[in-house]
C-alpha cells in the first residue's frame, strides 16, 4: 500500500524500461486502498488543453515542447487536503498545510495554493524568496533545510518564520540568535524516528542512517532531546518527515506515532504543555500507473486518526508539508515528434522531451515510470492499433528515452507525445544537458471557470473552450548563454 513503483522495471515487448501507454477511453486500473477511481473530467480537460494549445500555436513546429498545468485540478487537490484533515481534527485546532516548494517551485503555483489556504515549506533562500514573491506570509511559512547558514536562520527569525532545527549544531546557532533578538518564530527540532525506508532508497528519510534530523533511536538521543526541551522553553514544536514516493502509508503513520509519543514524553518530563504543535511532514505517494488518485488524503487522515488518535483531539496544532501529491496529477509535458524512424525493426519517435525535463525517469526508469499519451498533429487523442515503439528525447546519448518498448498508437512525424503526471518535480528538475532550454509552462482551465486577465481562450470544434495563462516563459538561447558565462568570454584566457 502506498507505493506505485514498478519493481520489475519491465515493459511488454521489451523488458528494459518502465512506462505506460494511455489508450483513448481507458484510464487504467481503478484506484485501490481507499483512493479515488479514474477522474474522467481531468482526462477531458487535459485532452482539450492539448488540442487548444495546438490550435492557438502554443504547440507546433516553432514551439515543439510545452508544459501544462491543470488549474482546476490544483484547486481540487488543495480543497481535498484541507477537507480530509478537517474531517478528523477537533474544531478550532490550528492547522497549517504548507506546500513543499521544492516539488513545483513556481511563483504562480505558490500564489494559487496560498489563495486556497495552503502555505509554504521552504528549504533554501531561493525557495523562501519564491514564497515571499507569491505573497505567502511568514506566519504560513516553515523553514526545514538540513544545511541552514547562520544568515538564513537570522533572516527567518527576523521575519517570524517557523524553523525546525535539524541537529545539535544548528540548535547551538539558534541559542546564540535567540539570546540576542526577539522573534515570533515558532521553533522546534526535527527527529528521525528511524522506522525504515520504502522501495526507493534515495527518497527514504527515516532509515537508521538518514541525513535528516536527530536519530531518535541512537544511544543517548532521547535523553538529549528531553534535556534540550527542558532547558529551552522556547522550543514548542516537534517535526518529523517519514513519507515519500515508495513509502507505504503504514510506515508513514508509524513515524508520526513515534513522534507523537515523544511529544507526550517531553511534556510529561517538563511538567507542562511545552510542545504545542506537531509538524508531521508530507510525502503522500502518488499513483503514476493510471489517472486514479490513490492513495487519497482522506485515506491517510483516517489512518492517522486510527493509529494516533491523540494527534487530532485539539491538544496539538498540526503542520503538514505535502508536495508531490498536490501537483503531480495536474501537470503534462507535451512534445512534438520531430522525426519518426526505425531501428532494429522497432519504431522510434524522436521528440523534444527527454532527460532535460525527466532526468529521474531517464536514469532510473524502474522507479520513475511515466505514462505516455499519443496525440495527432491537430492535438487530438490518437487512435489506432497499439504498436511497440520507443519514445526518445533530444539529448545526445542513447539512454535519453521517456519510454522503451511501449505499446501505443504509432507516433508519426508531426504528432505529439505527452508525458503525464509531471506536475511535481518534472518542472523543478531541469537538467541542462546539451544546453537544452527549459520549456514554457502554461496553466489552463475551462473558459467558463476563468475570465481573469492573462488568459487566452479558444473555441475549436468540439471544444468547450480553454483558457491559458503564462506561468513561466520558455528559456531563450540568450539566457542559456548568459547563465553559461557569456558575459566573461575571456575570463580564462589571461590566466
Amino acid at each position: 500500500m502506498g507505493s506505485d513503483r514498478n519493481t520489475s522495471g519491465k515493459r511488454p515487448g521489451d523488458g528494459t524500461r518502465a512506462g505506460t501507454a494511455v489508450v483513448p477511453g481507458g484510464d487504467g486500473p481503478p484506484a485501490g486502498d481507499g483512493g479515488r477511481g479514474p477522474d474522467p473530467d481531468r482526462v477531458v480537460r487535459r485532452d482539450e488543453a492539448v488540442r487548444a494549445a495546438v490550435e492557438q500555436g502554443l504547440l507546433g513546429p516553432g514551439s515543439p515542447i510545452i508544459a501544462l498545468l491543470d488549474v482546476h485540478g490544483i484547486r481540487a487537490s488543495a480543497t481535498a487536503l484541507r477537507a480530509a484533515f478537517d474531517a478528523v481534527t477537533a474544531p478550532g485546532t490550528p492547522v497549517l498545510h504548507a506546500f513543499a516548494v521544492k516539488a513545483t517551485p513556481l511563483v504562480p503555483v505558490l500564489r494559487l495554493l496560498h489563495e486556497h489556504g495552503i502555505g509554504a515549506e521552504v528549504a533554501s533562500p531561493g525557495e523562501l524568496a519564491l514564497a515571499r514573491a507569491a505573497g505567502v506570509p511568514p506566519s504560513r511559512t516553515v523553514l526545514d533545510s538540513p544545511a541552514k547558514t547562520t544568515a538564513e536562520l537570522r533572516e527567518a527569525l527576523a521575519l517570524g518564520i517557523a524553523v525546525n532545527a535539524d541537529n545539535p549544531q544548528e540548535l547551538a546557532r539558534l541559542d546564540a540568535l535567540v539570546g540576542t533578538a526577539t522573534s515570533a518564530s515558532p521553533l522546534g527540532i526535527r527527529v528521525n524516528p528511524q522506522v525504515g525506508g520504502g522501495s526507493i532508497e534515495a527518497l527514504s528519510t527515516a532509515t537508521a542512517t538518514s541525513k535528516f534530523g536527530v536519530a531518535l533511536c541512537d544511544e543517548g538521543a532521547r535523553e538529549w532531546i528531553l534535556r534540550t526541551y527542558a532547558d529551552r522553553p522556547w522550543l514548542t514544536r516537534l517535526h518529523t518527515h517519514t513519507g515519500s514516493q515508495g513509502v507505504p502509508l503504514s510506515l508513514m503513520a508509524e513515524g508520526v506515532a513515534r513522534t507523537y509519543a515523544l511529544a507526550e514524553e517531553i511534556n510529561g518530563h517538563v511538567g507542562r504543555r511545552q510542545v504545542d504543535t506537531l509538524d508531521i511532514g508530507g510525502g503522500l505517494p502518488v499513483n503514476f500507473a493510471s489517472d486514479a488518485t490513490a492513495p487519497s488524503y482522506a485515506q491517510y487522515a483516517r489512518l492517522l486518526a486510527e493509529a494516533v488518535p491523540g494527534l487530532f483531539d485539539g491538544r496539538y496544532g498540526l503542520v503538514t508539508e505535502f508536495g508531490r501529491s498536490l501537483l503531480a496529477k495536474h501537470g503534462t509535458v507535451v512534445a512534438r515528434v520531430e522525426y519518426a524512424k526505425s531501428a532494429g525493426g522497432r519504431p522510434v519517435a524522436i521528440t523534444h522531451a527527454g532527460v532535460q525535463i525527466a532526468a529521474r525517469t531517464v536514469y532510473a526508469p524502474a522507479s520513475w515510470p511515466l505514462r505516455i499519451a499519443a496525440y495527432d498533429a491537430q492535438g487530438r487523442p490518437k487512435r489506432g492499433p497499439a504498436v511497440v515503439q520507443d519514445v526518445a528525447g533530444p539529448a545526445c546519448f542513447a539512454g535519453d528515452l521517456l519510454a522503451e518498448g511501449l505499446a501505443l498508437p504509432l507516433l508519426e512525424q508531426g504528432d505529439y507525445a505527452a508525458a503525464l503526471d509531471t506536475g511535481a518535480y518534472y518542472f523543478a528538475h531541469h537538467y541542462a544537458y546539451n544546453s537544452l532550454a527549459r520549456p514554457g509552462i502554461h496553466g489552463y482551465a475551462p473558459a467558463e471557470e476563468t475570465g481573469r486577465d492573462g488568459y487566452r481562450d479558444t473555441d475549436g470544434p468540439g471544444n468547450r473552450g480553454v483558457r491559458f495563462a503564462v506561468v513561466r516563459e520558455a528559456q531563450t538561447v540568450a539566457e542559456i548563454v548568459a547563465e553559461s558565462g557569456g558575459a566573461h568570454p575571456h575570463a580564462l584566457s589571461g590566466l
